[in-house]
């Protein structure tokens, strides 16, 4: 039996818009996923000082905008955990709680991101290629899950050389023939959170669902960030 694919896609989700989803949606389709697991992150390391809303509200954002979606689930694990989400730790305890949950010893020491059934993937932007290499253990990322590398038109060409020192050839040929492309998409959480602040239409850029949680709670207004 085929292992199951499975795509790890971290962030602030701060909040989730369509390019988030347009984009796990992108890498379920091309790299023929079969589950996306959406991990919002406690405190995201490139964001250490901000101050993003509750994790209840940005969980039931997720809820609300992957609703309906059978291959979309949602993990807290980085959120239980508390703290600084680093990557490298979330893939190591999914490894763990995959492995066990198939009755398998946990495969920590495995070069491999295949576990217990399971093949990992983890979902990120063309852009944050260039701040990989700084990342927490970018080659142990690198072997506990398989980079799929998300490109769109206009930007400029993928560096997947920028993987050569976490990867063998080989794995790193596997990298570059798994690249995923998307339209087009100039949707940000940042955005997002200024065009409310200042009062105009944030419609269609998340789910109406969405948009609606954040009027009825009044997230990211300036009368709610004083209070």
């Amino acid at each position: 039996m085929p292992a199951k694919r499975v795509g790890i896609f971290g962030g602030s989700f701060d909040p989730v818009h369509t390019g988030h989803l347009l984009l796990a949606e992108c890498c379920r389709e091309q790299a023929a996923l079969d589950e996306v697991l959406f991990v919002p992150a406690a405190v995201s390391p490139h964001k250490i000082g901000s101050q993003p809303v509750s994790a209840e509200d940005r969980v039931t954002m997720l809820k609300l905008a992957i609703g309906g979606h059978e291959s979309f689930h949602i993990s807290t694990i980085e959120i239980d955990r508390g703290g600084v989400s680093y990557t490298v730790d979330t893939l190591q305890a999914l490894t763990g709680k995959m492995a066990e949950s198939e009755g398998s010893a946990p495969a920590a020491e495995s070069s491999s991101p295949k576990v217990a059934g399971q093949k990992l993937f983890f979902l990120m932007g063309a852009d944050s290629l260039h701040d990989f290499p700084s990342w927490r253990e970018p080659q142990r990322i690198c072997e506990l899950a398989t980079p799929l590398v998300v490109s769109r038109p206009g930007s400029p060409a993928v560096d997947f050389d920028l993987l050569g020192p976490f990867a063998s050839k080989e794995r790193l040929d596997e990298i570059r023939g798994l690249a995923v492309h998307m339209p087009q998409m100039d949707i940000s959480s940042s955005e997002i959170r200024q065009r409310v602040s200042e009062g105009k239409s944030i419609r269609f850029q998340t789910p109406r669902a969405v948009e609606k949680f954040i009027e009825s709670n009044k997230l990211y207004s300036i009368d709610n960030a004083n209070s």
